[in-house]
């Protein structure tokens, strides 16, 4: 599978690349600064939000991936963000490829039905902007109906860690241990994403990942 891996030099976006490269995929990785995440992968540099330049870059991909991140500069992230996804649907459709991934935010899980996470006492202050623009992408893919897309959200907590294998897969409604943890290592979610690429089971739909 020829797949267009967007954010390829992200914590998570790296371990996708690993994953899939691994598992014998063509992976083009596309980051700002156009550096290979895994040793024998073909990077470039390009900005997801030039839709003409993306839509070069996918033209002939089965798949193309997004584990871009809001900005982290200071400003508020939620337009910007918006405004790149856009620019990626848009290009999809342009250059044909169907299959689309991304790469979410945990705050938009639900803790309780219509009780989302990013609205609970307690959610860090700091971050709450990067949620509700994660969140905002979500609700601009649902209204997306003519390409297959998965919106993959993580636990509530996701970094560095073992790959086991080992997790469980659900959907809309936050993911916890029997100690009310939500966790997950980015390695195994990195296992659940290419999973997904290669047997797609969650068309047009959000899932999520957690041990």
């Amino acid at each position: 599978m020829k797949v267009v891996l967007f954010g390829a030099t992200g914590m998570i976006g790296s371990r996708i690349a690993t994953e899939a490269s691994a598992r014998g995929h063509q992976v083009l990785a596309v980051s700002r600064s156009g550096q290979s995440p895994v040793p024998g992968v073909t990077a470039t540099a390009a900005d997801a939000s030039d839709t003409a330049k993306v839509t070069e870059l996918v033209e002939g991909a089965d798949a193309v991936v997004s584990a871009c991140v809001p900005p982290r500069d200071g400003t508020d992230p939620r337009g910007p963000f918006l405004a790149l996804n856009a620019a990626l649907v848009e290009a999809a459709r342009t250059a044909g490829v169907r299959r689309l991934v991304i790469v979410g935010g945990a705050g938009s899980l639900e803790v309780a039905p219509g009780e989302a996470v990013v609205d609970q006492p307690g959610f860090p202050e700091a971050v709450v902007a990067e949620a509700r623009a994660h969140s905002d992408a979500l609700d601009f893919y649902r209204t997306v109906d003519d390409l297959d897309w998965t919106y993959i959200s993580p636990a509530a907590d996701i970094a560095p860690g073992a790959r086991t294998g080992v997790f469980r897969l659900g959907g809309d409604q936050l993911l916890t241990d029997e100690h009310g943890n939500s966790r997950i290592s980015a390695e195994d979610y990195a296992i659940a994403l290419v999973d997904e690429l290669e047997t797609p089971a969650h068309p047009r739909a959000r899932m999520s990942v957690a041990y």
